[in-house]
């Protein structure tokens, strides 16, 4: 079954109905029929709930988080293997990736999932190396 790895930012496009929302919702209404699986680090969950802290404020972001846990057919991954942890400590010490972007690529690497965002600045330069597949959410 194909597997999707979540950025931060396609959470967010979907919750603030950017462009970009249309696809996030079509991943999540094909993860609901078993036709795809999504997962999401919890790195960049954190991203998210310290968005909707800063946008929403607390209560609702704890709501979004709870919802996310509660309704969202998204597997969250809370641990982070080995190989993971090596891989993203390499993608870290290579270049200026974000901490979470790097566990997110890591784990994409690692599990063969597409990565789903909309970040061309932070990952075309991953793209490029055809480390991992990109699913753009956003021209």
């Amino acid at each position: 079954m194909p597997e999707y790895i979540l950025d931060a930012c396609a959470l967010l496009a979907l919750f603030d109905d950017e462009v970009g929302a249309d696809i996030v919702e079509e991943l999540i209404d094909r993860a609901k029929n078993n036709e795809i699986t999504l997962t999401m680090n919890a790195a960049n969950l954190i991203e998210v709930y310290y968005d909707r802290i800063r946008t929403v404020g607390t209560e609702q972001a704890d709501a979004v988080i709870q919802d996310i846990y509660d309704t969202f057919p998204i597997s969250i991954i809370e641990t982070l293997s080995p190989d993971i942890v090596h891989e993203a400590a390499r993608l870290k010490a290579a270049g200026k990736m974000s901490f979470a972007d790097a566990i997110l690529v890591a784990t994409a690497v690692c599990t063969g999932a597409t990565v789903v965002t909309c970040d061309h600045i932070e990952f075309e330069p991953v793209e490029k190396q055809k480390m991992v597949p990109f699913l753009w959410i956003r021209p």
